[in-house]
């Protein structure tokens, strides 16, 4: 592989080497598979099972290869697609199966044009991360690549805690009749096409309907063939991952003809497999993926009970009861490293209120620029009140702010609700129609503060840079959520929401990364400028200290598991992707303010 990128730009190197490594791990995982299931499956089982799911793996990762080039302002290596594919040499074994030339799998969806801009013009809004694929690499979403390696999508999807095992029986085992694959419409929710959008966007639904038919004949001509998830990672899990590459080009197509992209569609990414005779299949409609768990259709049985009704007829997927856990049975846990001779110990504090405008919206601008709910729920803002995706450097600074000192930054995270209760966006996107339900708490405090560094005095952060903490995606690089209770804040919990004695208040703390790469305001996947400190407090060679930024928010919640954080549909609002996001808009004397308080010692306000 590394023979054909030629020399890789020194801004593009982090990102390159991950994508190779990540290409050795997909490979390798790949044969352990092989290995694992020798003798399963029918005539197309590698393929369909193994080949199929890995061909879209590479795909995307040599997909994240090319922008990792384009964004440097360097030609991207020609014919990186052509290496996607990969074949099985028989060995004797018996798992060649004939079909390598992975027919069923090249179907276009990987190799277009619009695949090249996607990953660029998304962002998270897949979440990706936006990443998030990954919110992490803005292009994992497309292809699979994020949603675990064994291609359980639907599982990833609904993540086992609100289905309770039965993603993982009935309609998986293809033994007896084979049933129909049903999947969600689409023509119906893109409402005004743009003319210059016309020919992409039928094309496009033309593909979704062939997607589904041709999984429709796999499905009968593999009847009794696999085991326990034959059904699911060779035929539902592929489909699935077709249909989300196919439904971002959709996507695109309106925001290149300068139209305002469809919200939701990529909930609509998930088939399931219906079978009204229950023969071999167990009946277990509509558990499979996004649909199973809406709570409004009639189908799921078990599936609703364990989501919180937001009081608008649509379920909330998530929490559960298992994401509680009381926070008196936690153990101390917090570290701190403690400041030495050439360390900084001062904080600047900043007011900038506690959202009591009501300022929301469900953009993000920092990984979805231009993009009308790109993060699928709804953001608290402090600081700048002119925060939306069309927010420019320059419209920032020309905008007001909610902090005292007139800082004109940008301070946002997931709002926190009260399940149960209506809101004024139960019908809006980002809202009940992202399946983000229950009344949006205002906190009860909200503190910014920039701390010191333990090793070292802190230099000035840049105009404009950008920090996202935290990871909005499950499986996400660095999660960074940290909940707590007043009263017990020497102990923090990352993937669970803490249940809080009578008396003690919800605490959401959010540490920013305080190590910068001394010369970008944002990377590719909006992480890399910046990092957290080792841990002895310094920061890792080729970085330097800047001021550490904290938000602290205290919430009055209802007692018991009745509260949650807004997140992307499919993350079923799990507390590890809580996250908070920051644009630096001080001016230089603001922050040389900053930095010198810090430096002094002094505590500042």
């Amino acid at each position: 592989m590394e023979d054909r990128l030629g020399e890789v730009p020194a801004q593009a190197q982090a990102e390159v080497q991950r994508n190779l490594q990540q290409l050795e791990t997909q490979i390798a995982e790949a044969n352990r598979r092989l290995a694992s299931s020798a003798g399963e499956g029918g005539a197309n089982f590698v393929q369909n099972a193994i080949l199929g799911p890995l061909r879209d793996k590479r795909a995307a990762a040599l997909q994240r290869i090319q922008i990792a080039f384009q964004r440097t302002g360097a030609q991207a290596p020609a014919g990186l697609q052509g290496l996607a594919t990969c074949t099985v040499q028989d060995d004797g074994t018996g798992n060649d199966n004939g079909d390598q030339g992975n027919g069923d799998q090249n179907n276009g969806d990987q190799n277009t044009g619009d695949q090249n801009n996607g990953d660029q013009n998304t962002g998270d809004q897949n979440n990706g991360d936006q990443n998030t694929g990954d919110q992490n690499n803005n292009g994992d979403q497309n292809t699979g690549d994020q949603n675990n390696g064994d291609q359980n999508t639907g599982d990833q999807n609904n993540n086992g805690d609100q289905n309770t095992g039965n993603q993982n029986n009935g309609n998986q085992n293809n033994g007896g009749a084979t049933g129909q694959i049903t999947c969600p419409a689409v023509a119906d929710r893109l409402n005004q096409i743009p003319a210059r959008a016309q020919a992409e966007v039928q094309r496009n639904l033309q593909l979704l309907e062939t997607q589904l038919a041709e999984a429709n004949r796999r499905l009968a001509s593999s009847a009794g063939q696999g085991g326990a998830n034959f059904v699911q990672n060779a035929i539902l899990g592929p489909l699935r991952d077709k249909r989300v590459a196919t439904l971002q080009r959709i996507q695109i197509a309106f925001q290149r003809a300068g139209a305002q992209a469809p919200a939701g569609l990529q909930t609509l990414a998930t088939c399931e497999l219906r079978n009204p005779g229950g023969g071999g299949n167990n009946g277990n409609d509509g558990n499979n993926g996004n649909d199973g768990n809406d709570g409004g259709d009639g189908n799921n049985g078990n599936d609703g009970g364990d989501g919180n009704d937001g009081g608008d007829g649509e379920q909330a997927r998530g929490p559960v009861p298992e994401d509680f856990v009381d926070i008196r049975t936690v153990r101390p846990n917090v570290n701190v490293a403690r400041t030495g001779r050439n360390g900084s110990r001062g904080t600047f504090s900043v007011d900038c209120g506690r959202n009591e405008r009501r300022i929301f919206n469900s953009d993000n601008v920092i990984v979805a620029p231009g993009v009308s709910n790109g993060a699928q729920h709804t953001h608290d803002y402090v600081g700048n009140v002119s925060t939306n995706n069309q927010s420019t450097n320059e419209s920032l600074l020309a905008a007001g702010t909610t902090c005292r000192n007139g800082d004109k930054s940008t301070h946002y995270w997931p709002v926190i609700r009260a399940l149960g209760q209506q809101e004024f966006d139960a019908n809006q996107r980002g809202g009940g129609l992202d399946l983000n339900v229950g009344k949006i708490l205002t906190p009860a405090q909200v503190q910014i503060t920039f701390k010191g560094n333990p090793t070292a005095k802190v230099v000035a952060a840049p105009q404009f840079l950008r920090i996202i903490t935290g990871n909005a995606r499950v499986g996400g690089a660095d999660p960074n959520a940290g909940w707590t209770c007043t009263g017990f804040e020497n102990r923090e919990l990352t993937d669970k929401y803490p249940l809080c004695p009578r008396g003690s208040r919800l605490v959401r703390v959010f540490n920013f990364q305080s190590c910068w790469d001394g010369q970008n305001i944002d990377s590719a996947n909006h992480r890399t400028h910046v990092t957290f400190p080792q841990a002895d407090g310094s920061c890792p060679q080729g970085f330097q200290p800047i001021p550490a930024l904290e938000h602290r928010l205290v919430y009055n919640v209802p007692q018991g598991p009745n509260f949650a954080v807004d997140g992307f549909p499919e993350e079923l609002h799990k507390p590890i992707t809580d996250h908070s996001d920051f644009i630096n808009l001080m001016n230089q004397q603001q922050m040389q303010q900053v930095v010198n308080c810090i430096n002094s010692g002094r505590r500042c306000r």
